[in-house]
């Protein structure tokens, strides 16, 4: 598999959003929905999307890219859906895991396992996957808060935590 032209689409994190994306990320971040999204959505939607064409998720936005990504003890192949934006030609996903004071699995599985796959249906390919230095998140994180405002809140909750954020930078051509 290469990344011929059928990359991730670019998403601009500080776009102007219409009404109903500012309702969505309104209601995306009470806890109830929150915790759905969590716990069901993220189980879901990689199929959904799937079968889609990447086109209908559960969160209800284009923001969405399924990361395909192999279990650091495990050795399997995981999926996990996650808010995205883009910096050029590079992906850029948040390590928010609703707040919570530890860092998500698929993060760990990607520091052991840099080599992943990112697609949204049909469009993706294979990335390469890193954290962001300290300079970077200071640009990105301001980008990552335009994409979706409540990761001001889970840093809160995070505490001592800082949020990651990973570059997946697309490899071979």
């Amino acid at each position: 598999m290469t990344n011929e032209g059928a990359l991730v689409p670019e998403l601009d994190p500080l776009r102007e959003k219409s009404a109903n994306e500012r309702f969505g990320e309104w209601f995306a971040q009470k806890r109830p929905v929150s915790w759905f999204i969590l716990k069901v959505a993220s189980k879901v939607d990689p199929i959904l999307m799937r079968l889609s064409g990447g086109r209908v998720n559960m969160t209800g936005t284009n923001a969405v890219v399924v990361l395909h990504h192999i279990g650091a003890k495990t050795g399997q192949a995981r999926q996990t859906p996650l808010l995205y934006f883009t910096e050029g030609q590079n992906v850029i996903l948040i390590a928010g895991n609703g707040g919570l004071p530890s860092h998500p699995a698929w993060l760990h599985n990607v520091r052991a396992n840099p080599n992943v796959e990112l697609w949204i249906g049909k469009r993706g390919g294979l990335y390469r996957a890193r954290v962001a230095s300290a300079e970077e998140r200071a640009t990105l994180w301001p980008k990552a808060i335009g994409l979706y405002s409540g990761y001001e809140r889970y840093q809160a909750l995070a505490g001592d935590r800082e949020i990651k954020l990973v570059i997946c930078a697309p490899r071979g051509s």
